[in-house]
Protein backbone atom coordinates (compact mmCIF):
# COMPACT_ATOMS: atom_id res chain seq x y z
CA UNK A 1 0.00 0.00 0.00
CA UNK A 2 2.72 1.95 1.22
CA UNK A 3 4.66 1.63 -2.17
CA UNK A 4 1.68 2.23 -4.06
CA UNK A 5 1.26 5.35 -2.46
CA UNK A 6 5.13 6.16 -3.49
CA UNK A 7 5.10 5.49 -6.87
CA UNK A 8 1.87 7.80 -7.25
CA UNK A 9 3.51 10.92 -5.62
CA UNK A 10 6.93 10.00 -7.77
CA UNK A 11 4.44 10.26 -11.21
CA UNK A 12 2.63 12.95 -9.96
CA UNK A 13 3.36 16.20 -12.42
CA UNK A 14 2.69 18.41 -9.67
CA UNK A 15 5.66 16.63 -7.31
CA UNK A 16 7.98 17.16 -10.29
CA UNK A 17 6.70 20.75 -10.43
CA UNK A 18 6.94 21.37 -6.68
CA UNK A 19 10.86 19.91 -6.46
CA UNK A 20 11.88 21.79 -9.71
CA UNK A 21 10.41 25.12 -7.89
CA UNK A 22 11.64 24.34 -4.77
CA UNK A 23 15.14 23.37 -5.82
CA UNK A 24 15.29 26.34 -8.19
CA UNK A 25 14.74 28.61 -5.26
CA UNK A 26 17.02 27.14 -2.40
CA UNK A 27 19.98 27.23 -5.35
CA UNK A 28 18.83 30.72 -6.14
CA UNK A 29 18.80 31.92 -2.39
CA UNK A 30 21.85 29.92 -1.88
CA UNK A 31 24.43 31.20 -4.43
CA UNK A 32 23.25 35.01 -3.54
CA UNK A 33 23.91 34.34 -0.06
CA UNK A 34 27.72 32.33 -0.80
CA UNK A 35 28.28 35.13 -3.47
CA UNK A 36 27.89 37.91 -1.07
CA UNK A 37 29.56 36.31 2.09
CA UNK A 38 32.35 35.31 0.03
CA UNK A 39 32.75 38.40 -1.82
CA UNK A 40 33.46 39.73 1.94
CA UNK A 41 35.74 37.20 3.12
CA UNK A 42 37.62 38.06 -0.49
CA UNK A 43 37.39 41.87 0.32
CA UNK A 44 39.03 41.07 3.60
CA UNK A 45 41.52 38.99 2.68
CA UNK A 46 42.79 41.67 -0.86
CA UNK A 47 41.35 44.47 0.18
CA UNK A 48 41.27 45.23 3.69
CA UNK A 49 41.90 48.87 3.72
CA UNK A 50 38.23 49.09 2.36
CA UNK A 51 36.74 47.84 4.67
CA UNK A 52 38.96 49.57 7.21
CA UNK A 53 38.10 52.81 6.36
CA UNK A 54 36.60 55.03 9.37
CA UNK A 55 32.84 55.40 8.41
CA UNK A 56 33.06 58.89 9.81
CA UNK A 57 36.97 60.33 9.39
CA UNK A 58 38.64 60.35 12.28
CA UNK A 59 36.25 57.51 13.53
CA UNK A 60 36.52 54.04 15.41
CA UNK A 61 34.29 52.30 13.62
CA UNK A 62 34.79 51.10 10.25
CA UNK A 63 32.90 50.58 7.52
CA UNK A 64 33.32 46.90 7.62
CA UNK A 65 31.63 46.73 10.73
CA UNK A 66 28.44 47.54 9.23
CA UNK A 67 28.83 45.42 6.32
CA UNK A 68 29.41 42.39 8.20
CA UNK A 69 26.11 43.27 10.15
CA UNK A 70 24.03 43.55 7.04
CA UNK A 71 25.08 40.24 5.55
CA UNK A 72 23.69 38.66 8.89
CA UNK A 73 20.73 40.34 8.09
CA UNK A 74 20.52 39.44 4.57
CA UNK A 75 21.17 35.98 5.90
CA UNK A 76 17.97 36.16 8.04
CA UNK A 77 16.11 37.98 4.81
CA UNK A 78 16.78 34.96 2.12
CA UNK A 79 15.35 32.58 4.92
CA UNK A 80 12.64 34.83 5.55
CA UNK A 81 11.89 34.72 1.85
CA UNK A 82 12.29 31.11 1.54
CA UNK A 83 9.82 30.03 4.88
CA UNK A 84 7.37 32.69 3.09
CA UNK A 85 7.13 30.74 -0.63
CA UNK A 86 7.13 27.95 1.07
CA UNK A 87 4.20 28.64 3.46
CA UNK A 88 2.40 30.50 0.41
CA UNK A 89 2.93 27.95 -2.66
CA UNK A 90 4.39 24.75 -1.60
CA UNK A 91 2.93 24.34 0.91
CA UNK A 92 -0.54 24.71 -1.16
CA UNK A 93 1.33 22.20 -3.69
CA UNK A 94 2.18 19.46 -1.01
CA UNK A 95 -1.16 19.51 0.02
CA UNK A 96 -2.75 18.86 -3.15
CA UNK A 97 -0.13 16.25 -3.88
CA UNK A 98 -1.40 14.40 -1.02
CA UNK A 99 -5.16 14.62 -2.06
CA UNK A 100 -4.25 13.18 -5.20
CA UNK A 101 -2.35 10.66 -4.15
CA UNK A 102 -4.97 9.22 -1.12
Amino acid sequence: MEQDIDEKTLRNPKFAELTVKRSRLSWALTVMLLIIYYGFILTIAFAPSVLATPIVPGGVIAIGLPIGILIIIVAFALTGIYVWQANSRYDVLNQQIIEETQ
